[in-house]
């Protein structure tokens, strides 16, 4: 009998949930957080907060705030940039960072000292499907392309990928319980707007399929009451491992 692929990582179940604050500047990520209150344990914080400005003094606020940090920038340059700017966030209270690239860039992301910073390779955008990759000239299946950039980040160092709840199943019976698993592209099932995510899933299946964290956005932020909505699937998360 096969083993279940659900997560079996000592990881406190409040702290499965990342949110994504996905939002204009540090003063609305801010007030998410104070709406969310200890509903929330964990926010991803990317391109648009640091565009704003003023994103590492949000970082550190959230720090301050005992929130952990998920800083999702994908790094993808030089292997030596990478590497230096994976080792200047290092230090800084963050968990995790992303990384784009090739092996040279994730082997170099690896291989600084970084404390307790855990490296992700993104494996494909949940942006992306069949279509969307034959026009980046990725002639594999997009079930191949993950196993296979999630086999040499494991190789070469990384922590963990980020990837579609659609793979996490089949990383787990490839690669066991080794990688870390985070999984954006959540959505309830009785979220129905339409975005531009196509390779989605519920919060439940994707930690079925073997998930360690989950990453939900609009979800939560563009619901009529934030809390409530973070709350749900919270408890949600709290039946899978219960």
């Amino acid at each position: 009998m096969a083993l279940s692929p659900t997560s079996r990582k000592n990881i406190p179940d409040e702290e499965r949930l990342i949110v994504a604050l996905d939002l204009p500047d540090a003063s609305a990520a801010r007030a998410m957080v104070d709406r969310l209150g200890d509903s929330v344990r964990f926010y991803k914080v990317g391109l648009e907060l640091f565009m704003a400005g003023g994103y590492f003094d949000f970082v550190e606020w959230l720090v301050g705030q005992d929130k952990r940090v998920f800083c999702d920038l994908k790094f993808f340059d030089i292997s030596a940039t990478v590497a230096a700017a994976v080792k200047r966030l290092a230090g800084r209270g963050v968990s995790f960072t992303t990384i784009h690239g090739n092996d040279a860039i994730m082997e170099a992301a690896a291989s600084v000292d970084r404390g307790d910073l855990k490296v992700l390779a993104v494996t494909v955008l949940t942006s992306l499907d069949r279509g969307d990759l034959d026009d980046l000239g990725f002639r594999c299946d997009v079930h191949d392309l993950v196993l296979s950039r999630a086999r040499r980040a494991l190789e070469l160092g990384c922590d963990g990928v980020v990837s579609s709840g659609l793979e996490a199943r089949a990383l787990r019976e490839s690669l066991d319980h080794r990688l870390l698993v985070v999984t954006p592209g959540i959505r309830p099932v009785d979220n129905r707007v339409e975005d531009d995510q196509k390779r989605v899933m519920t919060p439940a299946r994707a930690f079925e399929n073997g998930a360690d964290y989950i990453v939900v956005g609009r979800p939560i932020r563009n619901a009529a009451d934030p809390r409530q909505a973070a709350e749900a699937i919270q408890a949600e998360i709290a039946g899978v491992f219960r």
